[in-house]
Order: C-alpha cells, then sequence, then structure tokens
C-alpha cells in the first residue's frame, strides 16, 4: 500500500538538512531503484522553486510499504530525522487516485 510520509522542519535547518543530504537521498534512490518510490520532494521555506538561504519547511514522500508500521519505522530512520533537521513526520495510508 501506498503511504505519505509528511515531514517538517526545525526552524533554520539549511545546514543540517545540507549535511544529512547524501544519505537521505541514497535511502530514497534505493526505493526508487526497488520501484516503490511515487515521489519525493521538499518544501520550500518562500515561494520559489530555489528558496536559496530560505531553504525548506519540510518534506513528502509518497512510496509503497508492506505497512504502516513498516512506513513508520522507515521514516524514523531518516537520516533527516537523526540529524535533527525535522520537527517529526506523520505517516499516513494514500490512496492514489491520479494520474
Amino acid at each position: 500500500m501506498l503511504y505519505a510520509i509528511i515531514s517538517e522542519d526545525v526552524n533554520n535547518s539549511l545546514e543540517r538538512r545540507l549535511a544529512a543530504r547524501p544519505d537521505h537521498l541514497a535511502r530514497l534512490e534505493a526505493l526508487r531503484d526497488e520501484g516503490r518510490l511515487v515521489l519525493a520532494g521538499p518544501h520550500p521555506a518562500i515561494d520559489s522553486a530555489d528558496p536559496g538561504e530560505a531553504g525548506f519547511s519540510g518534506s513528502l514522500v509518497v512510496a509503497d510499504f508492506d505497512s504502516l508500521e513498516a512506513a513508520q519505522a522507515w521514516a524514523d530512520a531518516d537520516p533527516y530525522m537523526i540529524a535533527g533537521v525535522y520537527t517529526g513526520v506523520t505517516v499516513k495510508p494514500f490512496k492514489r487516485v491520479l494520474p
């Protein structure tokens, strides 16, 4: 089943994000390579595709997991979570309708 992983950043998270980004991306790439990743990306803190020093306010990942517990465990082990980028993460079942 698909799950939405919705993360919220701490204030001024950009430096922490940049430091943990390679490990964070490697986990997402593994999901992609397994055919389980639907989409992933950050929420810019300002209305711009490239927010620069304003950074990001959180992230969204939609991916296939065996259970809510498995999705939550994956989210809890995210390098951004470990590095203190996120204040918290919400994991919810997701039903894809379109496209």
